[in-house]
């Protein structure tokens, strides 16, 4: 209950916000160390700035999303408000994105201005940005080195107990892999979904091989072609229709969501249009529109560095544009999510489900059934 002998006061807007703090935050070092500052350094600090804000709130908005799913029980209806903060996360990422061109309105002469003023400070620096990355579920064996050194090399020693901790404890990645693990409707009174599903590939690639070899446009060698795109059980389907197949490709790093979950993830994908899983099927999405934002973000963030550098070396001593645009390319988090693609088949495919089945994903299963 509320503390009945606590009273409202009244606030100024200023004083909430604390303005003073914030506005009274740029310094730039031209103005400290010329006679004549650099007109754009303003800028730049201003918008790294607003960088920090937005990290702090992605924090905020993962933070309460991993206490949702950390339980062995997840309710219902925190699926909903877990989906409504990732759209949050996503909208967000779409302006720091966006804060890039206002960066760019900035030329390579103006930012030389005050370059030589910024060493050794570095983006790489950012310790909510590895906050943020750590939360996702981005792990020190998937990053790429730093200057040859961890990535926790640039932060005090309380920082990189900070993120070693975090890294220990459950991540985003973590807590919706073991909420996939769980998903009640692999087995069913009788309904196996992976034999199902198995049937459904076979008799598709069969209609389609079937169709490639009956073509009278194609030549042989054409055939031959699309028949080794078309692919068959024995090639990227192996991944859920053998365990031993999955098991070898998390060990090569090919894949990392495990099997279990990621059969769940499949169902989910495949049967979206069912009502009780149209919610999961919403948050999986928006975990992919995450990452997808994230490595836009990456790649737009070396195309700038390239524009403003060229292949200069960094400030914090990096190989500046060809590190950021590996990261792009290398620290994706979610990839197994977006493979799902790969295993999809079309609606008219799809297996019956029982008669039962429709009813509980029709909203008649609870905890208790």
């Amino acid at each position: 209950m509320p503390d009945a002998t606590k009273k409202y006061t009244t606030i100024h807007y200023q004083g909430y916000l604390e303005l003073e703090k914030i506005l009274d935050a740029q310094h730039p070092r031209s103005a400290e160390l010329e006679d004549k500052p650099a007109h754009d350094e303003m800028l730049f600090i201003i918008v790294h700035q607003v960088y920090e804000l937005w990290f702090k709130q992605i924090i905020h908005e993962l933070g309460s999303v991993i206490e949702m799913f950390e339980k062995q029980w997840v309710d219902e209806r925190n699926i909903g408000a877990a989906v409504a903060r990732l759209e949050r996360v996503v909208e967000i990422q779409k302006l720091l994105i966006q804060q890039i061109r206002i960066m760019e309105t900035m030329t390579p002469l103006d930012f030389l201005d005050f370059r030589n003023y910024l060493f050794p400070a570095s983006g790489f620096q950012s310790f909510q940005f590895r906050k943020v990355e750590v939360m996702m579920g981005l792990r020190s064996g998937q990053r790429l080195t730093y200057n040859q050194a961890p990535y926790t090399a640039v932060f005090t020693d309380e920082q990189r107990r900070e993120l070693e901790e975090m890294e220990n404890n459950n991540t985003l990645f973590e807590v919706v892999e073991a909420w996939l693990e769980r998903t009640p409707f692999l087995e069913f009174r009788g309904f196996h979904f992976l034999e199902y599903y198995r049937s459904a590939v076979q008799k598709m690639l069969e209609r389609e091989r079937s169709a490639i070899g009956s073509s009278e446009y194609l030549s042989p060698e054409k055939k031959e072609m699309r028949l080794q795109m078309l692919g068959s059980t024995d090639t990227y389907f192996q991944s859920v229709l053998d365990p031993a197949a999955h098991r070898q490709m998390r060990r090569e790093g090919k894949l990392r969501l495990s099997y279990k979950a990621s059969i769940a993830a499949l169902l989910i994908n495949l049967y979206r249009d069912e009502p009780i899983l149209q919610m999961p099927f919403n948050l999986l999405m928006r975990l992919m529109d995450m990452d997808e934002a994230l490595t836009t973000w990456r790649y737009r963030h070396a195309q700038m560095v390239l524009r403003m550098l060229g292949r200069k070396v960094g400030t914090g001593g990096s190989s500046g544009y060809d590190y950021l645009q590996e990261t792009a390319a290398k620290h994706h988090i979610f990839k197994d999510l977006h493979n799902i693609s790969t295993l999809l088949i079309p609606r008219s495919e799809l297996p019956e489900l029982p008669r039962e089945l429709k009813e509980e994903l029709g909203f008649h299963y609870s905890q208790k059934s």
